[in-house]
């Protein structure tokens, strides 16, 4: 007997196209299995949970019969070459890093327009020619192989880096020969969020043992070590430095002072919270456990005079600096380098050239403050305009750094500094073919339901007409203590330039205001989130700037949950939606990868019968209900995604099209060869906001320019 998939697939092959009528896609037949499960008495069916497993024949004959009907709805749209070419031609665009010290030589990442990745150049000195030192474009034909890594050795003699094929979390790491340019014989694997801390002739870093075969991409993540590696040496030979056999769960991660006295080792177990571990390396002393719970966040800054310099949110909801006599590093014996400040959140800090400087921020902008080694603040470092601020990175006792400061409607500009005088020269200017003056940016605050005051930021052409008939672009995340800053980014030049309006709604979950933002976002606060955003949603109405047939709303990750859970929530309020690699079974999340590291931000179904009541009626997947009428949907994922498995999209998905009866079309778009979204090729990401561009005009009923 030919299994009922098959004939939906032979059907579709059959259709070869769709005729765009939103009422007339015909989407594959989905099994439905008869699992079903029980929570504290509840019966949970999940018919779909044989999609789990991505890498089954019947799975993968699924995610391609959908893709079809994906791939067919979009080629009809009959815009959609256009908008590409559009794209195309923004994007073509010359883009540079802000330049850093290793050694004697000066590094930095440059693309021409289009090319898929970034490459690394190096020079001798800031007046001498760059030469090309590391290609990531010729590790694969397609682009899909990534650099994640790039770390010089404190003696300049070796380029440590990390790759990652297709968009998996999954690092390799190799050593290069920075005087010669050989590749060496170094082949690393099996390394998940890791650096290269360089000591002496080799570094440490930490991995995972090897997974079962079949599980690389969803199988959990257990019982991370801290090796040391010797140049030129096979990693069967690396030392083991550090493993908590007795609790498997914990990840580590290893960093090493700028003088190489210290070893650094942060324990976690989830997304907040650390432990603080340390290692005299000049007397080979033993571990201590300087902190042994997760309550705070804790990070070393630098080694200076005996005392450890750590970030840290330790009795600071802004978070302020601490140092730690290294001969007595019990907490009682801390003392406050740097006071947290009332009104503005300490985001990062650095030792440069003598001075601190701690980058903080300000209703979600940038402000950097200039301390002494003391702490005694000093001045401000002048910026161009509000806008978001990255760098001040350098050695201690050198008086040279550069920052790179960007806005929405500001291209990336590179900086040098100095920092006994204060002063900021421009290095490097973004030439874009975009007449970016004509945009403004504002930000605004609006009230949630429960009378919460939430920043948004709000960018349109200037002069816009607050009639109601503008194309709007709703962007927000809401979770783990994450901020959305204001960045310049070229995907939503092509919105802006036909008329649309992008907005980002800096909503609780995020660490806009501090600890206490955060956590007012979390657990069984988490309906703050959806709650915030949608009246993010309603602000754009009430006043002009959009109305709901025009309003789009998108959302990555933990973004893709908040898109899932306020469309079963609001749908009237939005006429598109894109939930992006999102988690949307939030009663399974937690067995995947290291999805449990996100228990302290959602709780988990296995908590109590309170957190799992909770969790079951905001989860996506769970609360679809096939009486309302949702807006129209397009997932977004991919197969190599193994932060947020592609499971979540795919249950979801098979849900929401068995359940929903309505016109608007219901869609998800697979990726393949590609992950969460880091390093994905020029290529693709030109592909997918085209769709995205698409899609959103196309159900608003409106033509590009």
């Amino acid at each position: 007997m030919k299994h009922p998939f098959l004939i939906a697939l032979s059907f579709l092959l059959i259709m070869n196209a769709c005729n765009c009528d939103k009422s007339k896609i015909a989407y594959p037949e989905t099994r439905k299995g008869d699992v079903v499960d029980d929570y504290f008495g509840t019966q949970v069916a999940d018919p779909y949970r044989w999609l789990e497993d991505d890498r089954s024949d019947e799975t993968g004959q699924w995610v391609k019969a959908q893709n079809q009907v994906t791939d067919a709805y979009l080629e009809a749209i009959p815009f959609r070459s256009q908008i590409n070419a559009r794209l195309t031609e923004i994007w073509n665009y010359t883009r540079q890093s802000a330049p850093f010290k290793a050694g004697d030589r000066y590094f930095f990442t440059k693309n021409d327009g289009l090319q898929n990745q970034s490459v690394y150049y190096m020079q001798e000195s800031l007046d001498d020619e760059p030469v090309l030192f590391l290609d990531p474009n010729t590790l694969s034909d397609d682009g899909t192989v990534s650099l994640t890594n790039f770390s010089v050795s404190n003696d300049g003699k070796y380029l440590g880096y990390g790759i990652s094929r297709g968009g998996s979390d999954w690092r390799e790491f190799f050593v290069k020969n920075i005087e010669t340019g050989e590749v060496l014989k170094d082949h690393l694997q099996w390394i998940k969020f890791s650096g290269i801390a360089w000591y002496k002739d080799g570094f440490f870093y930490n991995r995972y043992p090897t997974p079962a075969k079949g599980d690389e991409l969803k199988g959990e993540n257990k019982n991370s070590q801290i090796f040391y590696h010797k140049v030129g040496t096979p990693q069967e030979q690396d030392k083991l430095i550090y493993e908590d056999p007795a609790n498997p769960l914990w990840g580590f991660s290893a960093s090493v002072t700028d003088d190489e006295k210290y070893l650094i080792i942060g324990v976690t177990e989830s997304t907040s919270g650390n432990a603080l571990y340390i290692k005299n390396l000049e007397k080979d002393s033993e571990i201590v456990k300087v902190i042994s719970n997760f309550e705070k966040d804790y990070s070393v800054i630098e080694h200076v005079d005996n005392h450890l310099w750590v970030y840290t949110n330790d009795n600071a909801p802004k978070y302020r600096v601490m140092a730690i006599d290294t001969n007595k590093p019990t907490r009682e014996n801390w003392t406050e380098l740097i006071a947290e400040d009332e009104k503005n959140v300490l985001q990062s800090a650095t030792l440069t050239g003598g001075k601190i400087f701690a980058n903080y921020m300000k209703d979600a902008r940038s402000l950097v403050k200039t301390f002494d080694k003391k702490g005694h603040y000093l001045y401000d470092v002048e910026l161009p305009s509000i806008g978001t601020v990255s760098g001040f990175y350098g050695k201690a006792d050198e008086s040279e750094t550069f920052y790179t400061f960007s806005s929405y409607t500001y291209p990336s500009v590179v900086y040098k500094y100095d920092t006994d005088k204060n002063e900021s020269s421009l290095y490097h200017q973004t030439e874009i073919d975009f007449d970016i003056n004509n945009y403004e940016t504002k930000q605004v605050k609006y009230k949630s339901k429960d009378g919460t005051e939430v920043p948004m930021f709000i960018v349109h052409k200037k002069g816009l007409d607050l009639d109601g008939n503008n194309p709007t672009w709703l962007y927000g995340y809401g979770g783990f203590n994450i901020s959305l800053n204001p960045r310049f980014d070229v995907r939503r030049l092509l919105w802006l330039e036909n008329g649309g309006v992008y907005a980002v709604a800096n909503i609780r979950g995020g660490g806009e205001y501090g600890e206490e933002w955060h956590k007012a976002g979390t657990l069984m606060n988490k309906q703050n989130v959806f709650d915030d955003f949608i009246a993010a949603g309603h602000y754009l109405v009430d006043n002009g700037y959009t109305a709901p047939q025009y309003l789009a709303i998108q959302g990555g990750s933990n973004g893709g949950l908040l898109i899932g859970a306020v469309i079963n929530q609001a749908p009237d309020l939005f006429s598109v939606a894109f939930p992006q690699v999102g988690v949307l079974d939030m009663l399974r999340y937690q067995y995947f990868t290291i999805g449990r590291y996100w228990a302290t931000d959602y709780g988990t179904s296995e908590d109590s019968k309170e957190m799992f009541e909770y969790l079951y009626n905001y989860s996506p997947l769970h609360t679809i209900n096939g009486k309302l009428n949702y807006p129209s949907v397009m997932v977004m994922t991919a197969d190599h995604d193994d932060r947020v498995v592609p499971a979540h999209s795919f249950k979801y998905i098979a849900t929401l099209q068995e359940k929903y009866k309505g016109k608007n079309p219901t869609l998800i778009r697979i990726e393949s060869n590609a992950g969460h979204g880091a390093g994905t090729p020029t290529a693709k990401i030109i592909e997918e906001w085209t769709d995205l561009y698409a899609f959103a005009f196309y159900q608003m009923g409106l033509t590009p320019n």
